[in-house]
């Protein structure tokens, strides 16, 4: 691996490391004080821009900090190894502390609020291609 494929791979997953520490804190909110009194849409819409707005803050620190070249590839390629780890991550969190199946997580991303939440989660991974913050080479 080269040392440019190195330095966006760490980003990605620096990106990914802060972004999901900030998420298990709010979800952890969310799912023990929020949807038990509010159900599960609210709390999700609620927590959302919330989200983002760190996803935006850690994203610029992340692409300024791994010197990502403002060029569509790296930038790219750091939103997918920062999804990839998220979405790997949240199957597990599913299976292991909520015991669900594969299929019924599955099926919890096709609900108003697993919706919301994808929808949330593709726009944190593709952040870094939209970041406007330029990097020199």
């Amino acid at each position: 691996m080269t040392r440019h494929s190195t330095r966006v791979v760490e980003a990605g997953v620096a990106y990914f490391a802060i972004v999901f520490a900030a998420g298990f804190a709010l979800g952890t909110l969310r799912v023990l004080l929020l949807a038990p009194r509010f159900g599960e849409l609210l709390p999700v819409l609620l927590e959302l821009p919330l989200m983002l707005g760190i996803s935006w803050l850690a994203c610029g620190w992340v692409l300024v900090r791994f010197q990502i070249p403002h060029r569509i590839p790296p930038r790219l390629s750091v939103g997918v190894v920062a999804f990839g780890l998220l979405m790997l991550s949240e199957l597990m969190l599913s299976t292991a502390v909520f015991g669900r199946s594969l299929s019924d997580h599955i099926h919890e991303l096709t609900t108003p609020h697993g919706l919301v939440g994808l929808g949330g989660q593709v726009l944190f991974g593709l952040m870094p291609l939209v970041s406007a913050r330029k990097v020199a080479c």
